[in-house]
């Protein structure tokens, strides 16, 4: 596959190659959204810095979906995904899948209105980007749900050192980084596969 800004060299449209290369696409998003909440894991910080790690891990692989399928259905196909994920885990609740649903919706209609240029992938996988804020947003939003599950789950003093790393303006923070390097590794991956 050949990228440039505003076009592509390729068969970009749904066949039954780029089906199959989708679901690997939503595979892999699958895998590495599971890694994001693994690494969160490990430290309340990381937990705090989700959305940084999200648009580290996810970004290069929505785009490069985006740019080989330019047609509508790459980011509803990412959003089962995770919903999927849900499903398994147990975390299906509406906090977690309404995010998700709206996040789908809004990418595809930003690559819709875009007519499926570059620009519309970028601002569409930076969305994507933020497929789980419902799951970690709750850090912020809705803080003693968030201090009894991490009671609840995770190590002694977890829950504690989370309320002392997440005052409010640390979700501006990680937002801003989250978005920056969302966009800096969709410009590496346009780089890396660009001939």
């Amino acid at each position: 596959m050949k990228m440039k800004k505003g076009k592509v060299v390729m068969n970009n449209k749904w066949n039954k190659k780029n089906a199959i290369w989708m679901v690997v696409y939503a595979v892999i998003y699958a895998v590495f959204t599971v890694l994001v909440c693994v690494l969160g894991a490990i430290h309340p910080v990381m937990f705090v810095c989700y959305q940084i790690t999200a648009g580290i891990l996810l970004s290069g692989v929505a785009f490069y979906a985006f740019r080989r399928i330019q047609a509508p259905g790459c980011a509803a196909i990412f959003s089962l995904m995770i919903i999927l994920l849900f499903v398994i885990t147990g975390d299906a609740v509406p906090w977690h899948v309404i995010p998700v649903v709206v996040i789908g919706v809004l990418a595809e209609a930003v690559r819709f209105l875009c007519k499926y240029k570059w620009n519309g992938d970028v601002i569409s996988t930076v969305i994507m980007s933020f497929s789980t804020f419902g799951y970690y947003g709750q850090i912020w939003f809705n803080r003693t749900y968030t201090y009894e599950c991490a009671v609840e789950e995770m190590p002694e003093g977890y829950a504690d050192t989370l309320m002392a790393v997440s005052p409010f303006w640390s979700l501006i923070a990680v937002l801003i980084a989250g978005v920056a390097l969302s966009v800096a590794i969709t410009a590496v991956t346009a780089k890396i596969f660009t001939n």
